[in-house]
């Protein structure tokens, strides 16, 4: 897959498999739908017809904002053919969040849903939207039986955008991510060649599309390797059970990818029943880190240690444990093939010696270019050429990284990346509140929650419930508080940086407590969202 594009890769193996299955579709539990190679192939080239007709052209970004679907991977594939570039967004943003992304990202059509069409709306009239019902089967929809199968074939070079995923940036505002065609090709083929991903595997996918995991390390590699991918419309533990523990023929699952939180549920859902899944022969764990403790259980579980893994929007996947060979819990395993790494001191830009702690830089095929329409955030990202990652790490003397701890101060919480500035920013909005510093607390189920120090005015009775209330009112649940401490103020440096360090601390008995009243610490109710956080 050496200078292809994406697309010219997808069609190839589409026209190799045939009528090969491709994809089994199931909404809730049950199989909706299934597609082959060559459909994959046909209809995709329908829809780069229908894209074409609206006036999309190479280098256009087009935003998804729909659910997890078949006319998502239809959409996204026609894209690759004909150079326009695929910007997937969270279906379940709030209209707040959504508007800067649609602004930034300039496209010259947004897919959504028909609920989400008049928002979209509201932001900016002149937002031109494809409504699509995901819930309708995608050959129903009358642009799509309207659509032929012929279009104009465009040119695609090798360092042209395919994908821009946004990413939270250290400054609130989310960066786009460019992914050349370059660097999608060498991804997948990396993850392709590392894990052995071939036709015979059938992946269990339970991830979403508006990250790299799902979209890129999951769903490109199967649909290049061959493989068949049993698509859930969404996570739930007992749908993914039902699926893994299966063995009939061509629905014999061999492959998992998933995040530790997923892992969690799913060992919580068995509880201590024992089922048989020899069948498996790999499940990986990645996008936040996987206890030791939780490494030992997923063995005991699933009767396989878990291939643990790192990769970044920015990057694609940089390091695995080995397929064959010792899997170290808590290690982010070897770099992949063509990346170089080096370990420095982020101050001065030096090498450490082995076995130190320092900023982890990366050079290689797979690296951004930069981020979209952001020329300032992409030249800090660099140093010499190297990216660097904002990641604390080091190497053992067997060649096995461990990621540390970030210099950046992006919360991870369950797999997603969480902005503490774009969380304040919602919360400084309340009259009552003075200021707020947002940071990320060690939480055995989720990696890290999120947490608040709030600084109010002296006469005021705010309580926690209404800052809750308001945050879910314009953030998706999980960017929401789960604590917040009321303050007299923040703990800050002599040049007045606000220190998020000791901010932490106020989350374990200490700091400075408002007024010394007991309302200083008061916890949110837990309220399950779609995804059971």
């Amino acid at each position: 897959m050496g200078g292809e594009s994406l697309g010219d890769c997808f069609k190839e193996s589409f026209l190799k498999r045939g009528k090969k299955k491709a994809i089994t579709f199931l909404r809730e539990g049950q199989i909706e739908s299934e597609i082959s190679y060559l459909q994959l192939h046909r209809d995709s080239n329908r829809m780069a017809h229908t894209f074409q007709e609206l006036g999309v052209e190479k280098a256009d970004r087009v935003v998804f904002c729909i659910q997890k679907s078949l006319i998502f991977v239809i959409a996204h594939l026609a894209l690759q053919k004909i150079g326009a570039i695929c910007v997937p967004l969270n279906p379940g943003f709030k209209k707040s969040e959504m508007d800067y992304l649609l602004q930034d990202a300039d496209a010259k059509l947004i897919l959504a849903e028909p609920d989400k069409e008049q928002i979209i709306k509201e932001i900016d009239p002149n937002l031109r939207v494809l409504a699509v019902d995901t819930r309708r089967p995608y050959q129903d929809i009358d642009f799509f039986r309207s659509a032929t199968e012929e279009f104009s074939r465009v040119e695609i070079e090798p360092h042209e955008p395919g994908l821009i995923i946004y990413t939270s940036g250290s400054t609130g505002k989310p960066k786009g991510a460019i992914l050349t065609q370059k660097n999608l090709v060498h991804d997948a083929g990396n993850i392709i060649h590392i894990w052995q991903i071939s036709e015979t595997d059938v992946l269990c996918h339970a991830l979403p599309f508006f990250h790299v995991h799902g979209l890129c390390f999951a769903l490109h590699t199967s649909l290049l390797a061959g493989a068949h991918i049993l698509m859930l419309d969404q996570f739930s533990p007992e749908g993914v059970i039902n699926v893994l523990e299966k063995k009939e023929g061509e629905y014999t699952c061999t492959v998992f990818m998933a995040v530790p939180s997923m892992y969690d549920k799913l060992m919580d859902y068995l509880g201590d029943r024992k089922l048989d899944f020899e069948h498996m022969r790999l499940w990986t764990s990645g996008s936040a880190p996987l206890l030791p403790k939780d490494f030992k259980r997923v063995y005991e579980t699933f009767s396989k240690e878990p291939v643990e893994r790192e990769g970044m929007s920015e990057t694609g996947m940089n390091f695995s444990n080995p397929l064959r060979g010792e899997r170290k819990p808590g290690s982010i395993g070897y770099p992949l093939p063509d990346l170089a790494v080096r370990i420095v001191d982020p101050d001065t830009g030096a090498d450490v010696a082995s076995g130190q702690t320092g900023e982890i830089w990366l050079k290689g095929p797979a690296v951004t270019p930069g981020y979209w329409r952001k020329p300032e955030e992409t030249a800090g990202a660099f140093e010499q050429g190297w990216f660097r990652t904002g990641d604390l790490g080091s190497v053992d003397k067997d060649g096995y990284y461990y990621l540390i701890d970030r210099i950046k101060h992006i919360i991870i919480s369950g797999g997603e990346n969480i902005s503490p500035k774009e969380v304040e920013v919602v919360i400084n909005q309340l009259e009552d509140v003075v200021e707020s510093s947002v940071v990320g607390v060690p939480d055995e189920k989720w990696g890290e929650k999120v947490v608040a120090a709030v600084v109010t005015k002296s006469d005021s009775n705010i309580k926690s419930e209404e800052i809750q209330s308001h945050c879910k009112n314009h953030l998706h649940n999980w960017k929401c508080p789960k604590e917040v401490v009321f303050v007299r103020e923040l703990p800050r440096n002599t040049m007045g940086k606000v220190l998020k360090e000791k901010v932490k601390n106020l989350f374990s008995g200490g700091g400075n407590i408002k007024h010394g009243k007991k309302r200083a610490k008061e916890t949110f109710k837990k309220t399950p969202d779609k995804r059971g956080r």
